[in-house]
């Protein structure tokens, strides 16, 4: 049993696809994967997910608001944040956090807004999902001064290992996506080794980022089993395994019951 714990469900293109969403989940199902985890990336998606949870009993949503969405809008305040995240089935805040690399010119946005999801969490003792590039010690610095207990996720990880281990450090989980499985993605692969599987996720953030042997094509939450293949051949363990315990962190880290 695997859980995406990581995708972006309605950013899909369904246009050509017969049975729509019911296929895709039917198709990641028939592979062994049971639940997921479908992030907002504004408030707009935050409120329309709620109406996609509420039609599949296995999926779950978050609220939040990326670094790198039109930052002309206001910075979203904890208050709307905290009203959002306490929708049924809501178990996370974000996906939030800094992005120096596609946006380093909406640092301060990115910076005020990061910090009040990171309250919001603090509030509803939720999890956060963090976004992180180019920007590992403002990253860090900003989870040991507002982070709260409930802690959160690096999702799809692609920093360096002194990174990961200060989020460790801090009661982060990491979580893997499609690059790991890339051909030059060597140094990612010598940090997945180091992680502790305790503390470990798997996820596509499909619609993008598709595992080899899916690269360029559409992803989809059925290529996590990709994902999950790769992490066990790194821990030296039977995929089996990996998704015993990586289904069975994600259902600890956001509070849901099995």
């Amino acid at each position: 049993m695997l859980v995406d714990s990581h995708c972006h469900l309605d950013r899909l293109d369904l246009s050509e696809r017969e049975g729509g969403l019911d296929s895709v989940i039917q198709d990641a199902e028939a592979r062994g994967v049971s639940h997921f985890l479908t992030v907002a990336v504004d408030l707009d998606s935050s409120k329309s997910l709620m109406d996609l949870t509420s039609k599949y009993s296995n999926i779950y949503s978050s609220v939040g608001v990326h670094p790198l969405q039109e930052t002309e809008l206001p910075v979203p305040s904890v208050e709307e944040i905290v009203s959002l995240a306490q929708a049924p089935k809501v178990v996370a805040i974000g996906e939030t956090g800094l992005d120096n690399f596609y946006s380093a010119d909406t640092y301060e946005w990115q910076r005020s807004s990061f910090v009040n999801h990171l309250s919001a969490g603090q509030r509803l003792h939720k999890p956060v999902i963090v976004h992180t590039r180019d920007a590992r010690e403002e990253t860090i610095s900003l989870l040991r001064e507002h982070c709260s207990a409930a802690a959160g996720v690096l999702h799809c990880f692609t920093e360096t290992w002194e990174m990961a281990e200060a989020a460790l450090d801090l009661g982060f989980y990491l979580s893997f996506s499609g690059i790991v499985t890339f051909k030059n993605a060597s140094d990612l692969r010598e940090v997945v080794a180091k992680t502790p599987l305790d503390r470990l996720l798997v996820e596509t953030d499909s619609p993008w980022l598709a595992p080899v042997p899916y690269r360029g094509q559409q992803n989809e939450p059925q290529y996590v089993y990709e994902v999950a293949q790769c992490v066990a051949d790194v821990k030296n363990i039977k995929i089996e395994e990996l998704a015993e315990i990586t289904t069975q962190n994600f259902f600890r880290l956001f509070k849901i019951d099995n």
